[in-house]
């Protein structure tokens, strides 16, 4: 069998058995044939069964040093390492070839990118104004709607919790004036944790919830137009109209909302162990993205400002 052969065997295999979709067929194809040419190229020859079931470690790390060098990003090597990896450990499952080595082989770690955080200004108007059609002049929406997207980015902004986070909530976790100090969340995994909650955000709420009427404490906070809980397509959705006619930058997503929250912590002088606790994250690396974000912030902000910044 020879390697164009063992790849078309492997991508029907994806496809018929493990009902791959066509996207994820095409694109680790194009990885088999990138390596496949390698192989042609390095051992003089189009490489067959025999040649592949031959191959050591330092094979697979010759051809990613070659890709690294023709520009691929370090996510795109190690996503080509795991395509071969399920190519290689289908030849030896189905055709017989001799196992290979390749347990201690550890691909490039591509670097997690870093939050873009909206500016404090446009963060701010998302909250207060995303239901507001006539600075807009959008047709008016239902008092409900536009109050239930402030209510709604208020908290995203004003407490940093995810948007699947916020639309778990139920009527009885409603943070209202005068009601506790802090809202229980319940994040990734099942962790808990307490977030405090801003009054503006308070009164965001209780306003929404004037206009959504009482029901029942299991009920959902937040409604869709069906009664049910809301979509978080819904919300996205929405926001993107409102970016759009706004003027707010592309990257203007619930999820930013949440980053901005950490980011704008970050810059007033929070500590960051507080920061991570209060989004939940399980692990302070995770929490060091922002400071990444946060010293950008303040190269711009010089770059902006120094006399000599453009020299």
């Amino acid at each position: 069998m020879t390697g164009a052969q063992a790849r078309a065997a492997w991508l029907a295999w994806l496809a018929a058995e493990r009902r791959a979709s066509p996207n994820t067929v095409e694109a680790y194809g194009a990885d088999a044939a990138e390596f496949l040419g390698f192989l042609t190229r390095h051992l003089g020859q189009e490489p067959d069964l025999g040649a592949l079931g031959a191959m050591v470690p330092a094979d697979l790390r010759a051809f990613l040093a070659d890709r690294a060098a023709a520009g691929d990003s370090p996510a795109t090597r190690a996503r080509r390492l795991a395509a071969l990896r399920g190519f290689l450990r289908y030849l030896t499952r189905h055709h017989g070839m001799a196992a290979l080595p390749l347990g201690a082989l550890r691909g490039p770690r591509p670097k997690p990118p870093i939050p873009r955080a909206l500016t404090a200004a446009d963060a701010r108007r998302v909250a207060t104004e995303a239901g507001d059609v006539h600075a807009l002049g959008r047709r008016e929406k239902p008092a409900l709607q536009a109050a239930r997207e402030v209510a709604l980015f208020s908290l995203l902004y004003g407490a940093g919790l995810r948007i699947a986070e916020a639309l778990a909530l139920d009527l009885a976790d409603a943070p209202l004036p005068g009601g506790t100090a802090a809202l229980r969340v319940r994040g990734k995994g099942g962790k808990e944790r307490l977030v405090p909650v801003l009054p503006a955000v308070r009164d965001a709420v209780a306003a929404y919830l004037t206009q959504r009427g009482p029901g029942s404490p299991a009920e959902p906070l937040f409604l869709g137009a069906r009664g049910g809980r809301l979509d978080a397509a819904v919300a996205q959705r929405s926001l993107r109209e409102f970016r759009r006619l706004a003027g707010l930058p592309e990257h203007a997503t619930p999820h930013a909302l949440r980053h901005s929250f950490a980011t704008h912590l970050l810059g007033g002088g929070a500590d960051l162990r507080a920061i991570q606790e209060l989004l939940g994250h399980a692990s302070l690396s995770t929490t060091q993205r922002y400071t990444a974000v946060d010293a950008a912030g303040l190269l711009a902000t010089w770059r902006r400002a120094h006399p000599r910044a453009r020299e």
